[in-house]
């Protein structure tokens, strides 16, 4: 077995000169140690004793220490202590408990891991169906339509079957394109929202059924325009125009017999019209919208918050949520916004979050309604490859006592590394899962 190196700036120490104010490394596996990461500031005497009840050596850091290791033990062993080896051997026994215990979190984030394997699985399925239905849409209508719609319907009645159901960050997308991304994002958004206001199973699916197709009038317009997030008034006007494309090409699929969703020309139609009068196409009558178009008005808005055509003005889940309520809930239905802020949770997937022990981590999923302020994170460790990252629930009550959230993080606070780990596209999906 090789044996454990010191990294640049470490000092390799005894554990008997580890005090508090040391920051430490301890060269064990995860489940073979006590605490919650195996790099961290001692902070407590009793963090001491555990240490040394490892009997192992330890590496310090000199920059992150607040202060330096103790002097080096003497060559001369002490005389035993009989007090001191029994309060040792209790010790080891409590870590003995607190390991099989660990082992125990281990196999329940290992299944955490596997759930969430799984809705990546079923993402990307949803991706390539959609994706191939876009494609085809206007040479096979009826056979594309009919796809979205079995994707749509199929989500709803996964998530309606389940009631465990989260919000689950989709990180890694690098096969889905942009406009199908997007489209299962609002889809699956405006599903959850559905849901939690209860709503019949016959609405919730045609809901989801219109989403997936409020942005259909995008193929009418020029790519370049799609893709330009500084477009010039005429260029604006241009774009703004995908709205009554949406609709008129949906109207003229069900002309032709093509099982169009019900109200899913309305939601193209409508679903950047606000109820301050801001918003497009002008002219419309904000009291004549749907419940459904005032959804996808809110779903969308909040992905395209996340998610902009430039990712450099992207903002977390967490601020899209405030910018929303605080500077554009006039536009909105405020009910409705108030409501899909309870969905998204107080740290909605995708937000990055200091945890109290100074850990940064990205959220996963969503909290359960009982512990709102404990979602799933992704711990960021550059000595650990992303994909074993470790994923703390801190609704678990082992982890509860140790561990909260402190605040959410900007993303433009961090550091490259930090978000290349934690978002590595920088673009973020939302899709549902059972997250136990």
């Amino acid at each position: 077995m090789t044996k454990p190196q010191a990294k640049p700036g470490e000092l390799a120490i005894d554990p008997s000169q580890v005090r508090v104010g040391v920051y430490v490394r301890i060269p064990l596996s995860w489940l073979d140690h006590p605490f919650l990461s195996s790099s961290f500031l001692v902070t407590t005497e009793d963090q001491v004793r555990e240490i040394n009840a490892l009997g192992v050596g330890v590496f310090a850091d000199a920059k992150r220490s607040k202060v330096m290791p103790a002097p080096p033990p003497k060559a001369a062993a002490p005389a035993p202590d009989p007090a001191k080896e029994l309060e040792l051997t209790l010790l080891r026994q409590k870590q003995e408990a607190q390991r099989a215990a660990k082992a125990q979190r281990a196999k329940v984030m290992a299944d955490m891991r596997a759930r969430l394997d799984l809705v990546q699985k079923q993402y990307m399925s949803a991706a390539e169906q959609t994706a191939g239905a876009f494609k085809q849409l206007d040479a096979r209508p009826a056979e594309s339509m009919g796809a979205m719609r079995t994707v749509a319907n199929e989500s709803a009645h996964s998530l309606l079957a389940d009631p465990s159901s989260a919000i689950i960050l989709i990180a890694d997308k690098a096969k889905s394109q942009g406009e199908v991304a997007h489209a299962l994002s609002v889809m699956t958004l405006s599903l959850l929202l559905a849901k939690h206001l209860e709503l019949p199973e016959a609405e919730i699916e045609q809901i989801g059924a219109a989403a997936l197709l409020h942005d259909i009038g995008h193929h009418s317009i020029n790519p370049s325009i799609l893709r330009n997030p500084a477009r010039n008034r005429h260029e604006e006007a241009a774009f703004q125009l995908h709205a009554k494309a949406g609709h008129d090409r949906l109207q003229a699929m069900a002309a032709t017999g093509a099982a169009v969703p019900p109200g899913a020309a309305e939601v193209a139609l409508y679903h950047h019209v606000r109820e301050d009068g801001s918003g497009y196409p002008h002219g419309l009558k904000v009291a004549q919208m749907s419940r459904a178009a005032k959804i996808v008005a809110i779903t969308n808005r909040f992905d395209n918050l996340a998610n902009p055509v430039d990712p450099r003005l992207a903002v977390s889940p967490f601020e899209a949520l405030g910018v929303m309520w605080a500077r554009e809930r006039g536009g909105f239905d405020e009910t409705l916004l108030q409501q899909f802020i309870r969905t998204m949770g107080i740290y909605p997937p995708g937000t990055l979050v200091l945890l109290s022990d100074s850990r940064i981590g990205v959220v996963v999923a969503t909290a359960p309604p009982s512990a709102r302020l404990c979602p799933q994170v992704l711990i960021y460790d550059p000595d650990t490859p992303r994909r074993e990252a470790l994923i703390l629930d801190l609704a678990e009550p082992e982890t509860a006592q140790q561990l909260k959230v402190d605040k959410a993080l900007r993303m433009q606070e961090r550091s490259e590394d930090e978000l290349d780990y934690l978002l590595p596209r920088r673009k973020m999906n939302w899709f549902r899962g059972n997250t136990g």
